[in-house]
């Protein structure tokens, strides 16, 4: 099983090795989509976590005992037509290529089971077209 959440790191646990210990204490492997993360400062991270459904919860519990908070993500990126200019800009920063370009006529084509919302094309987009449903 899979679940995507959004972790916010208080200062004084941003030198752990959390990643480490998701996959060494509870058997869960965590693909971070995009983590922002300083020492002594706080941090943000969106990972992606695979593993056993009770595995996953007992480190989800874990994450939370150390100050971590934790929110589901289950935010999708939209792309409002009316608005977007097709002009491409968005197509370079998406690390997942869900946005693309029709070759022929250069219109943005978008592939959503691509996309993991990192959010790049967010603040990419010069007309504010792509949000998220959140």
């Amino acid at each position: 099983m899979k679940k995507r959440i959004t972790l916010t790191i208080p200062r004084t646990t941003t030198r752990q090795p959390l990643t480490y210990r998701l996959a060494k204490d509870f058997n869960v492997a965590a693909n971070i989509i995009r983590a922002q993360v300083a020492p002594n400062q706080m941090g943000t991270m969106v990972v992606e976590l695979a593993g056993d459904i009770d595995e996953l919860d007992a480190a989800i519990d874990w994450l939370r005992s150390q100050d971590i908070r934790v929110s589901l993500a289950s935010q999708e990126i939209l792309i409002s037509e009316d608005i977007c200019v097709h002009c491409g800009l968005c197509t370079g920063v998406c690390p997942t290529q869900a946005l693309t370009l029709e070759p022929e006529t250069f219109r943005l084509m978008f592939n959503r089971s691509r996309c993991v919302v990192c959010e790049q094309c967010i603040p990419t987009c010069p007309v504010q077209a792509i949000s998220t449903n959140l």
